[in-house]
């Protein structure tokens, strides 16, 4: 998604941003977009400009936390079992929700992704601003640590030493493409850290040893992942949406 606000920019090409999107996957297609059947990640990229999109935003929802759609039904399901969908601005507002298989006409290494794109209702998706996002973050820091500290998740689960030696230095996070403010990338980073660390507490009960304790302990944790979905929306879509902007579309 970030790569394609760069394609916007004219900071990036095409072929540079399908590229990083892609990573290790194998060949990605976008499927009933913009009367198209069918096209790469590479022409799909190359057409944004041509279809009308002013700028792309993600989606990050999970059950009870529609974060970010707009509908309609059928699109909030599916991306709803996807995790994700990109948000597409323009006249003629457009979502695509990825579909991973196992088989790749391209004979592409690795999976194959397919985005089908649905047509969506215009919404202004979340409102959060990068300096709320930042705000709220330091304040659920604490509860973090704590989190961790009490679960002690080292001690109950040593194979788990890897992981959270990677979420303190930070490493293996996602990067934002050129173009995108600071403070964006600040916040993004941060945002994965605290989830990757609710998420590696949510799987262990640790100290929780009583119902009553591990139900206490879950819902600090949804509060603790949500914020961090929240910060990366607002990451992510920190040029779509102007919050922080330094970076001008030509």
């Amino acid at each position: 998604m970030a790569w394609g606000n760069a394609v916007l920019a004219g900071l990036v090409s095409p072929d540079t941003a399908a590229e990083r999107i892609a990573g290790r996957d194998g060949g990605h297609r976008v499927l009933g977009w913009a009367g198209s059947d069918e096209d790469t990640l590479t022409v799909a990229l190359a057409r944004l400009r041509t279809a009308g999109v002013t700028g792309l935003r993600l989606a990050l929802p999970v059950p009870g936390d529609l974060l970010g759609l707009p509908g309609p039904a059928e699109f909030n399901v599916d991306a709803l079992d996807a995790g994700e969908a990109v948000l597409l601005d323009g006249p003629r507002p457009w979502g695509l929700v990825p579909r991973v298989g196992d088989e790749d006409p391209d004979d592409c290494v690795g999976i194959a992704v397919r985005w089908q794109a649905f047509a969506v209702n215009a919404g202004p998706g979340d409102p959060t601003s990068l300096a709320e996002a930042e705000r709220e973050l330091a304040e659920t820091m604490r509860a973090v640590t704590d989190a961790l500290d009490a679960l002690e998740v080292a001690r109950w689960r040593p194979e788990a030493a890897d992981r959270i030696s990677a979420i303190r230095s930070g490493r293996n996070g996602d990067l934002l493409a050129p173009g995108y403010p600071a403070r964006a990338h600040r916040v993004l980073a941060l945002a994965q850290r605290v989830a990757a660390i609710a998420e590696l507490a949510a799987d262990d009960d640790g100290a929780a040893f009583n119902v009553n304790g591990i139900a206490g302990r879950d819902a600090e944790l949804r509060a603790l992942a949500r914020a961090a979905r929240r910060a990366q929306l607002a990451a992510y879509n920190a040029v779509a949406t102007g919050a922080d902007q330094d970076l001008r579309f030509a």
